[in-house]
């Protein structure tokens, strides 16, 4: 896939500040759609509540909660909206598929806003990775590297920024001590704080 610096231009302005990150409460089928026989919706306790199961208030306050949480994205809201619009066999199908097809859509637009961030920071593992997810183009890939595949990207980003600093001989002794010691933690967090934090606190 050949993106052009306007086409992520485009894609990131369309980003919402943040994103449902929950997974659907049962096993996506290949559309990336929960079935609709078993499609359940996580209730405040942990427990789970088949769809068919719930009254019709039960459904609208499921869907309520999904419009005003923060996380969820600008096109899981609309549809959220758009069903609460609509009947309660509108609302229902939002539960059932409609918001699943609505997160992959907010997965998307997240993927190429990453993608344009790390074009900019030749981040060369993220774009790889970000890349091969949009290439795939399902719900699943673009869940799988927004869940797992960019912090783990990152991290092997950031790994390679420290050896960099390592690699300089005119760093200072707290710096190069700072940085060995963010390679032995050697985990996504400790190299991520390093690269954005560490090594400026510890010349400041």
């Amino acid at each position: 896939m050949r993106l052009t610096r306007a086409a992520l231009t485009v894609a990131a302005t369309a980003l919402t500040p943040a994103l449902l990150l929950a997974a659907p409460a049962v096993a996506a089928d290949a559309t990336g759609t929960s079935p609709t026989s078993v499609a359940a919706v996580s209730d405040t306790d942990g427990s789970t509540t088949a769809v068919d199961e719930m009254s019709d208030d039960d459904v609208r306050v499921a869907i309520m909660r999904i419009i005003a949480d923060p996380a969820t994205g600008k096109a899981v809201a609309a549809a959220a909206q758009a069903a609460m619009d609509g009947t309660i066999e509108d609302q229902r199908y939002f539960l059932k598929t409609g918001r699943w097809t609505a997160q992959a859509e907010d997965d998307r637009v997240a993927v190429f806003r990453i993608l344009a961030t790390a074009q900019e920071n030749n981040d060369k593992a993220v774009i790889r990775e970000a890349t091969e997810a949009l290439d795939n183009g399902t719900p699943e890939a673009l869940r799988a590297f927004l869940e797992t595949g960019y912090r783990l990207a990152q991290a092997e980003d950031d790994r390679v920024a420290v050896f960099r600093i390592l690699a300089d001989p005119t760093i200072s002794g707290a710096l190069r001590t700072a940085a060995e010691q963010a390679l032995e933690t050697d985990t996504p967090e400790a190299l991520r704080y390093f690269v954005e934090h560490g090594q400026y606190e510890v010349d400041a």
